[in-house]
């Protein structure tokens, strides 16, 4: 008798590879996600402290809403609502481990760690560097005492993670630029300067002209615009509309090829200051997109007027969110893309259905002229159903769908005739075009069991929708999101184009 197990589709018959065991291509990891960060380089995401009244999970997800792949995390701050413990570099390894994982399942990387002391104690500052090195962090932020910086400097080296001196407003120690440019004179370049621009500011330093003195010693920043120079209870406000010259700032951290975290700390409006942050994300990838684009651009604008609507009460987008009217029909992009990536979240009910749209030739006839990244809490039912398939000719190698109600996130790459797909941090989907040769069906596979049972391969056809051949179907075309009928949400929707 046949065991349950022994049918295992593996290859495809002769040089047909419908998932190749081929590494993806250079435009995209594996393991990860692109960062969709405006200006090449530069790395925009959070200081925690800006969400100081939540828990450092909910820190994350706030993060993660805004579309940003990077947090900057301080000591102290209640890890999440199941413990009392303080994020930072005391927590247990079991503690430091679930953190990880909250963090691999937001998509969000952890990029720095501070404000945190950095005493003039061997011991000590190894705990905070040996925390660093597990948790993946790259810059710690520190106010330390100068008799430390032999001993820190040391340990820069030895782990190569780089250490950025902070600045409070006056009077603390280094609150003047050029006090950070003495205590760092002739030291490794792994010291440096996390340049906090409102506390210059409620310290009477010109932003402008801090950063130019501190030019090839600038680590990270504290990004901040305030409502008044010189005054130490300056409030935050939201970039471009304070004292600071947000372009100005920008512009000469480009000039000085300036690559780096920029952590918005946003130190106003406490408990709602999500539509702040995003404010201030807006004006900074603006200027960003316009001094040195990395091609990551929004799919859709904000009020969604290059979007085609496929029904009469289309679709809304709120604070970011892209939400799906009832009976709103699709959503197409105006524009048509040919070779590109495709970075966006997903959130459904029970029961969704719906699907990415890629290089659609006639939107009219979207059914016979593109190719469907499936949407599925589960599956249609279909042979190739299950979310992550391309629909109707490829399942993904794995299920990565999340339980309904969390964010999912594609990143879908078309590259001439390669169709690349990441769920959540895995590649499900490796796919060649030009393999499917005729209308109506997929290629064949081999269908393989266990040499034990003595089973003879067997060559498998199965049909699909298409009247033309997938080779055939359009190499560019409009991007659309479907409505099947059932609520469905999108976030954080950019695209890359690749090259010809």
């Amino acid at each position: 008798m046949l065991k349950k197990t022994a049918l295992l589709v593996v290859c495809l018959v002769g040089l047909v590879g419908l998932w190749s065991s081929c590494a993806a291509p250079e435009t995209i990891e594996v393991t990860d996600h692109p960062a969709t960060d405006a200006h090449e380089g530069w790395y925009l995401g959070c200081q925690a402290y800006t969400f100081r009244n939540f828990t450092f999970y909910e820190a994350v997800d706030k993060v993660a809403s805004l579309g940003m792949d990077w947090i900057e995390a301080y000591p102290g701050q209640r890890v999440s609502e199941e413990t009392d413990t303080g994020f930072g570099h005391t927590m247990d390894p079991e503690t430091r481990h679930r953190v990880r994982a909250k963090l691999a399942d937001a998509g969000v990387r952890l990029g720095a760690y501070g404000v945190v002391g950095l005493p003039a104690d061997t011991v000590e500052c190894r705990k905070v560097f040996d925390f660093a090195q597990e948790m993946g962090v790259k810059v710690i932020v520190s106010s330390p005492t100068e008799d430390a910086l032999d001993l820190i400097e040391m340990l820069c080296e030895e782990y190569q993670i780089k250490v950025a001196i902070h600045n409070h407003p006056e009077p603390s120690h280094y609150w003047d630029p050029d006090t950070v440019l003495v205590a760092v004179k002739g030291r490794s370049k792994l010291i440096g300067a996390c340049g906090d621009t409102g506390h210059w500011m409620r310290s009477g330093v010109n932003p402008l002209e801090a950063l130019q003195k501190l030019e090839g010693r600038l680590i990270s920043l504290h990004f901040k615009d305030v409502d008044e120079f010189g005054a130490r209870e300056a409030q935050d406000v939201i970039w471009g509309t304070g004292e600071a010259d947000v372009r100005a700032l920008l512009t000469e951290l480009d000039r000085q090829d300036f690559q780096g975290v920029f952590s918005v700390e946003y130190e106003a409006n406490w408990d709602n200051s999500v539509p702040d942050v995003r404010q201030c994300m807006t004006i900074f990838n603006e200027i960003a997109l316009e001094l040195d684009p990395s091609g990551w651009y929004d799919l859709f604008t904000a009020d969604l007027s290059n979007a085609i609507f496929g029904g009469e009460n289309g679709w809304t987008m709120e604070d970011g969110l892209l939400t799906l009217n009832e009976g709103g029909g699709n959503i197409w992009t105006t524009e048509q893309y040919g070779n590109f990536q495709l970075d966006l979240e997903f959130k459904l009910v029970e029961s969704t259905n719906s699907g990415v749209f890629i290089r659609t030739g006639d939107i009219d006839d979207y059914v016979q002229t593109s190719i469907e990244v499936q949407i599925h809490e589960t599956s249609d039912g279909t042979n190739h159903g299950v979310c992550g398939a391309i629909y109707d000719c490829l399942s993904p190698r794995l299920n990565m769908v999340k339980e309904t109600g969390g964010w999912n996130q594609y990143t879908i790459t078309c590259d001439k005739n390669k169709i690349y797909v990441v769920l959540n941090g895995a590649q499900i989907i490796d796919m060649d075009v030009d393999l499917w040769t005729d209308p109506g069906q997929n290629p064949p596979i081999i269908a393989r069991g266990g040499e034990e049972d003595g089973i003879v391969p067997d060559t498998l056809i199965t049909p699909n929708k298409f009247n033309t051949a997938i080779k055939d179907l359009p190499r560019s075309g409009h991007i659309g999101l479907q409505d099947h009928g059932q609520p469905i949400w999108f976030r954080n929707i950019k695209i890359k184009a690749l090259g010809t």
